[in-house]
């Protein structure tokens, strides 16, 4: 805990099996108070892995894709009363050493959302990221900060916290299941007015690092622009799209009914 706040650590995964405990070893213990694995149908060990580690674990038995196992952690950190939710790949490509940082940040009342960014500092093209997908990064960031009108150095990291209230008000059942999902979600936080924060994250890349290929990347690249572009005509009032409506359907409203994951299993 953190000023009597609630820690916990969600690591959406698939085929996580070669750095799931290295990163969950490196996890600050001492303040986190659970920790969430969701394995969205992985074809190697993540699960067996999962279960040697003690975590606590819930299995899709069909791949939902990113966005929709995404939807699982946070339906279960809060299911399980958590007040700060800290979302992080279990790819090892992010320290989970800046864990304490982040739910400082929300536990003081200073942010609702902190986003580590790999472009704050030198970390990203020193840590083995590939020059293309740096380029394309600061493309879609910088298009994304004129469409929206923000100052973020980057809205497409894997390590992102947030606060509980957080997590209940944004409709993110409305979102894609798809990758798109994180961009939909700070897209929100921002339409709804949450104080979003950054801090600096060294990265590191390898073999083993989640990935999506160059013809993915353009899909979500294009997808990107249009949910900015959807986030600028809301704001403007010319439009009134599903994921910024209020009244759009919330995970609190799933608490206690079936489960959309198609009967995940939960150990």
């Amino acid at each position: 805990m953190i000023l009597g706040k609630k820690i916990a650590v969600v690591m959406p995964a698939y085929n996580a099996e070669f750095t799931l405990r290295r990163t969950y070893e490196e996890i600050p213990k001492e303040i986190v108070d659970d920790v969430i694995l969701v394995d969205d149908a992985s074809r190697d060990r993540t699960v067996d892995v999962a279960r040697e580690l003690g975590l606590h674990h819930v299995v899709h038995p069909k791949n939902l894709g990113y966005g929709g196992n995404q939807k699982t952690c946070y339906r279960e950190a809060l299911d399980r009363g958590a007040d700060i939710v800290i979302m992080m790949h279990p790819d090892y490509q992010y320290t989970p050493k800046l864990i304490p940082a982040m739910a400082g940040m929300i536990a003081s009342g200073i942010y609702d959302v902190v986003m580590a960014s790999r472009i704050l500092g030198r970390g990203a093209l020193r840590g083995g990221m590939p020059y293309y997908k740096y380029v394309f990064n600061r493309f879609l960031t910088a298009s994304q900060n004129l469409l929206m009108r923000q100052k973020l150095s980057e809205y497409h990291t894997g390590y992102r916290a947030f606060s509980r209230e957080v997590l209940l008000k944004l409709p993110l059942l409305a979102n894609s299941n798809d990758f798109i999902f994180d961009n939909q979600m700070v897209a929100q936080a921002a339409y709804f007015g949450f104080r979003i924060g950054e801090i600096s994250c060294p990265t590191h890349y390898s073999e083993d690092s989640s990935s999506i290929n160059f013809s993915r990347s353009v899909v979500y690249g294009l997808g990107v622009l249009k949910v900015s572009a959807i986030y600028s005509l809301n704001k403007l009032g010319l439009l009134k799209s599903g994921i910024f409506r209020d009244e759009a359907a919330k995970l609190q409203e799933s608490f206690g009914k079936s489960d959309p994951s198609e009967n995940a299993q939960k150990y």
